[in-house]
């Protein structure tokens, strides 16, 4: 009590005390100081940055695509350069004028506009997408804080609504679907960046440079496919006016390059616009039928029955029959379309012309040793499964590929000898029309299975070109006699339904074979085959002395017509489609 009344009347003391708490004091601060800024400079600095810098995914360039039209690429699908205006609620201001400001530019509500621009728990907000970088630059230009864009690349397509379905579309997350942009998304894609977007006190973005690309992105590859874009539009307009004469649910064919597997054309009808695909309400329309949809082929599975029965030497194409009209099995009757007419003594070319069910049958038997065996049902699961591979996916360039079904041949306790005798005329198993396609090609080319593709090349940003190489999945799939002898047995029906039908006559210096199907349909509640609607299939080949090309057409429930499914509406699509080619489309024609 003493010293301090002491210091009180001491000034000097007194000075000398409070000279030292400053002291003390700026001591402290000093190491405060030092501590904020040399030790813990990079967490504090961490912090203060952080509310002025924002981490958004940069988008590639996305690859073209291309087709061919007489030796030159031609744009299918291009990109364009449009931008997404977002906000960020946490840095928005002022909402009421920040909104006031953007939506008469966005054509929007301003009251929407707020209301999105204060929602809460969230830093990113999208006002508007597809917005024109005149737009864009007007909206920076008001410099709301909060406010700012992005560049994202869109699909457009110069030819319309060309090939769509074999196209795909890419949807707003830069995804593909459906297509090509499905199947070679990683190649199209190319790889995504990271941008370090650095703001200003008030959250507007700067200028963007190299220093705030965390990750730069890298652009995707450009597709040049193997369709031929004039056959592929004259393609289109053959199937189109099938699908709407007939009224038909779907109507798709597929020309292939016979001793390639390169896929020249292929359509589907009703299609769809991929530029507008969210307007799309049946999702099916996306679907690549052809390629995605297996169904029971119908009569132009003889080919197939004759072709394994030639090739193993059980028939030759002079071997005839008796034809009783009817068999019996498994407690069920086997018909001919008319209905238990004996047909007397037939040959293998009269029973592919006629399209006999009981002649197919018959064959089948031959398998078997002249009745239906385990040892007829493996041989003839032989060749559907290993030599025509119809239960693989072929591998093309295509989203959503879809896999016929070939029943096991072993006993099931179900009526499995009725089974593989329906299988030998077309019923009872599944295939998609580019399965059925790739596997007569096989056949009638000499016995070489290609696997079918509709990738030409790819090229890389840099001009770096890598072609397709044409794959052997498989030799031998019949031999070269046998292939002949289909070639022949295939010419001969067109020849005999050129007398009926004129559209099937064609010049004598091309050879055009094929053949009808008359598929039915089962009823999806009852197990039953339907009476009242059918599909119509037709498969072929144009060529020279070889096919060049092979035509698979499917005409799915088609209506209004006489007669039989396949010859009424199917056969005309495949003599449009083979009459296109020799009329356009380079088929060599005979030398002999």
């Amino acid at each position: 009590m003493e010293n301090w009344q002491n210091s009180e009347t001491n000034p000097i003391l007194r000075t000398r005390i409070l000279y030292a708490l400053i002291l003390i004091v700026f001591g402290i601060f000093t190491v405060r100081l030092f501590y904020v800024q040399i030790i813990r400079y990079d967490h504090f600095k961490a912090l203060a940055q952080s509310d002025q810098v924002r981490e958004y995914e940069v988008m590639p360039e996305r690859g073209d695509i291309f087709a061919n039209l007489n030796g030159e690429k031609v744009a299918l699908v291009l990109n364009e350069k449009l931008y997404t205006i977002f906000g960020d609620p946490t840095i928005v201001k002022d909402a009421d004028k920040a909104a006031t400001g953007v939506a008469p530019l966005l054509g929007l509500k301003v009251q929407d506009v707020k209301d999105t621009l204060t929602r809460n728990n969230t830093s990113y907000v999208v006002l508007q997408k597809k917005v024109s970088e005149k737009v864009k630059d007007k909206i920076l230009a008001l410099k709301y804080p909060g406010i700012a864009s992005q560049q994202v690349n869109y699909r457009v397509y110069p030819q319309g609504t060309m090939a769509s379905q074999l196209l795909g579309f890419v949807n707003d997350e830069g995804i593909g679907k459906y297509g090509i942009e499905q199947a070679l998304d990683t190649t199209l894609a190319g790889q995504r960046g990271r941008l370090k977007a650095i703001t200003d006190v008030n959250g507007v973005p700067l200028a963007v440079s190299s220093e705030n690309l965390l990750i730069a992105p890298k652009a995707g590859s450009d597709a040049t496919l193997t369709i031929n874009i004039g056959m592929q539009a004259q393609l289109e307009q053959i199937v189109k006016a099938a699908q709407q004469k007939f009224s038909s649910k779907n109507v798709s064919a597929i020309v292939m390059e016979t001793n390639t597997g390169a896929v020249k054309a292929m359509a589907n009808y009703p299609t769809y616009d991929p530029a507008k695909y969210q307007e799309v309400q049946d999702g099916s329309l996306f679907q690549n039928y052809s390629v995605t949809t297996p169904i029971e082929p119908g009569s132009i599975t003889k080919i197939f029955t004759v072709a394994a029965a030639l090739d193993k030497g059980i028939i030759t194409p002079d071997t005839t029959y008796y034809d009783p009209g009817s068999w019996t099995i498994d407690g069920a009757r086997i018909l001919n379309v008319a209905e238990g007419e004996g047909r007397g003594t037939q040959s293998i070319a009269s029973l592919l012309n006629l399209s006999l069910n009981t002649g197919a049958t018959w064959v089948f038997k031959q398998m078997g040793g002249g009745e239906i065996t385990s040892k007829g049902r493996q041989l003839l699961y032989d060749y559907f499964v290993d030599h025509y591979r119809l239960s693989d996916p072929t591998g093309i360039e295509q989203g959503y590929e879809g896999v016929g079904y070939v029943p096991e041949p072993k006993d099931n306790g179900a009526g499995i000898d009725l089974t593989y005798a329906n299988m030998s005329f077309g019923q009872a198993y599944s295939a998609t029309a580019l399965q059925m396609a790739s596997a007569l090609s096989a056949i009638v080319n000499g016995g070489t299975f290609y696997q079918p593709h509709l990738l030409e090349s790819t090229m890389t940003v840099d001009g770096t070109t890598q072609k397709t190489q044409t794959k052997v999945v498989e030799k031998n799939v019949v031999s070269a006699k046998t292939s002949s002898e289909v070639r022949g047995l295939m010419q001969y029906v067109t020849d005999k339904h050129a007398v009926g039908f004129y559209y099937m006559r064609f010049p004598s210096q091309y050879s055009v074979g094929g053949k009808t199907g008359t598929a039915q349909i089962t009823d999806t509640t009852t197990g039953l085959y339907r009476e009242d609607v059918f599909n119509g299939t037709f498969m072929g080949y144009v060529g020279g002395d070889m096919p060049q090309y092979t035509i698979i057409v499917y005409n799915i429930q088609p209506r209004g017509y006489g007669g039989f499914a396949g010859s009424q509406t199917g056969q005309p699509v495949f003599a449009d489609i083979a009459h296109m080619l020799i009329n356009n489309y380079g088929v060599t024609p005979k030398t002999k």
